[in-house]
């Protein structure tokens, strides 16, 4: 039932969907974003998702406020994920891809998600900054966060804020994107994100985030992380291009 009014609060959820445990500091969520042409983005990446992803998605797209509720429908076609439209307190699962529901914004209140009705951001409700920012302070570095296609400029500062918290910034090829002028906003919000192919992003999630059956491995997760860290900070020494 939908009432966007909670606050729930309280730590990430790391237990797995068939009863395991994430390993400690592995990542815990990963949140991806599209616009305009993400209908076909978002199911070539959760088509090549297995269904024990270690961690839950929580995916944003833009729609219109009378928008019906085929979205995930749509992608469960797709996936191997369960596929779910956020209810409000909806709790977070591994093994899940989560969809934010026409004209609620979704926020990751720790191991819950919450939904509200607060004014749109950039004309968006749901808007991906809101999600990610949520992600990156419920999460910290435990974050991956995507940003696709889309003809604004959503997504930026959330991806931001996600490598302000030690999070890992994934983001389309602008050259590969239906529209490019969100990826290409999120490359200049963050220079030296991973830039992919569209192709691409499936499988470096997988890598980052392992399976509940194969978890990734601690020190792989670790290195990841000190990588990302290293090309952002020769990014931001180097300046805006």
């Amino acid at each position: 039932m939908r009432d966007g009014s909670g606050n729930g609060t309280g730590g990430p959820l790391v237990e797995a969907a068939g009863g395991g445990v994430a390993p400690e500091g592995s990542y815990g969520i990963v949140v991806i974003g599209a616009s305009w042409g993400g209908l076909h983005a978002i199911g070539e990446i959760v088509r090549a998702l297995p269904g024990d992803l270690a961690a839950p998605v929580a995916i944003v797209q833009h729609r219109s406020r009378e928008s019906d509720h085929l979205l995930a429908e749509l992608l469960q076609d797709q996936t191997a994920l369960t596929v779910r439209e956020v209810d409000d307190k909806e709790p977070i699962l591994p093994g899940y891809a989560y969809v934010a529901p026409p004209d609620y914004h979704m926020l990751v209140d720790g191991p819950y998600f919450s939904l509200t009705v607060d004014a749109p951001v950039r004309y968006s409700r749901p808007s991906i900054d809101v999600t990610f920012a949520s992600a990156a302070d419920s999460y910290g570095d435990r974050v991956i966060g995507v940003v696709l296609t889309g003809a604004n400029e959503d997504g930026a500062a959330g991806l931001l804020r996600i490598v302000e918290r030690g999070g890992y910034p994934i983001v389309q090829d602008p050259e590969t994107a239906e529209v490019r002028t969100m990826p290409a906003a999120a490359t200049r919000a963050v220079p030296g994100a991973d830039v992919l192919p569209l192709e691409g992003i499936a499988p470096r999630l997988v890598a980052l985030c392992g399976r509940t059956s194969r978890p990734a491995q601690p020190a792989a997760q670790q290195a990841a992380r000190v990588g990302m860290r290293a090309r952002l900070a020769r990014a931001s020494r180097r300046g805006p291009s």
